[in-house]
C-alpha cells in the first residue's frame, strides 16, 4: 500500500527536492509553506506521516509538533538545521519519531521515512516480488535465488527491484539512473551497465527470469508468465 505525507517545510527548494522524491518513491504527498497552512492540510486530508521543519515563519515546527500531537499519533520525522543535543531532544520529548539534520541525503529521508511507515502504518510492508526460482525483497535487502539467499549492495538491490516490478518494460539508462542515483547523480552512466552484470553474475540467468539488454536502449526484466 501507499502512504500519505505532509510535508511543511518553507523552503521553495527543499520542499520540490522532496517532493520529486516522494514521487519517485510513489508517495501521495502534499507540502506547505508555513505552519498555520501545514495544520489546515493535516486537518482537511490527515497524512499518514508529517515532515516538519522547525524553524517556519509565522508558527514554528516547534508549536506545530504540539498541535499535531494535541490531536493524533500521526508519525513525524523533523527536519530542520538545528543539530544541537538539546534541540533534538526536545524534538523527542514532544513525541518526534525521526530527527534528520539539514544538510541531508533525500534518499536518506526516503529510508527514515519508511522506517517509520513500517513500524507504524500497518499493511505498509512491501509484499516481496516472486517467480519460480528467485524471491525480491527490498524492504529486508535480500534476494533468495534458486533457494539460497544473498545480500546485494544497496544499488544492486533496488536496481533489480525497480527492473523485476514492472516485468517487460524497457528502461532506459537515463530512466534507471535517475530512479535509482537521482537526478543529481554526475557520474559515468556505464554505471548502470556495471550494476547489471554484477546482478546477472549472482542471480544468474534461467528458463524462468532473466534481465535482457536492449541494445542501444537499456534493459528489461523477462519472467515466465508475463
Amino acid at each position: 500500500m501507499s502512504a500519505h505525507i505532509l510535508v511543511i517545510e518553507d523552503d521553495p527548494y527543499i520542499s520540490e527536492l522532496i517532493g520529486l522524491y516522494l514521487k519517485r518513491e510513489g508517495f501521495a504527498f502534499e507540502i506547505a509553506g508555513d505552519g498555520e497552512d501545514g495544520l489546515d492540510l493535516f486537518t482537511s486530508s490527515p497524512p499518514d506521516l508529517v515532515v516538519l521543519d522547525l524553524m517556519l515563519p509565522g508558527l514554528d515546527g516547534w508549536a506545530v509538533c504540539r498541535r499535531i500531537r494535541a490531536e493524533r499519533q500521526v508519525p513525524i520525522i523533523i527536519l530542520t538545521g538545528k543539530g544541537e543535543s538539546y534541540d533534538k531532544l526536545k524534538g523527542f520529548e514532544l513525541g518526534a519519531d525521526d530527527y534528520l539534520v539539514k544538510p541531508f541525503d533525500p534518499k536518506e529521508l526516503m529510508a527514515r521515512i519508511r522506517a517509520v511507515l513500517r513500524r507504524t502504518l500497518p499493511g505498509f510492508a512491501r509484499e516481496p516480488i516472486r517467480v519460480p526460482g528467485l524471491v525480491i525483497d527490498l524492504d529486508r535487502y535480500i534476494v533468495e535465488c534458486c533457494g539460497c539467499e544473498l545480500t546485494l549492495p544497496p544499488k544492486e538491490m533496488e536496481l533489480l527491484h525497480l527492473l523485476a516490478s514492472i516485468p517487460g518494460r524497457v528502461f532506459t539508462r537515463d530512466q534507471l539512473i535517475d530512479r535509482i542515483w537521482g537526478y543529481e547523480f554526475d557520474g559515468d552512466p556505464r554505471t548502470v551497465d556495471v550494476h547489471i552484470k554484477r546482478i546477472r553474475e549472482k542471480i544468474g540467468t534461467t528458463e524462468t527470469y532473466r534481465i535482457e539488454t536492449i541494445r542501444g536502449v537499456g534493459y528489461k526484466f523477462e519472467a515466465s508468465g508475463t
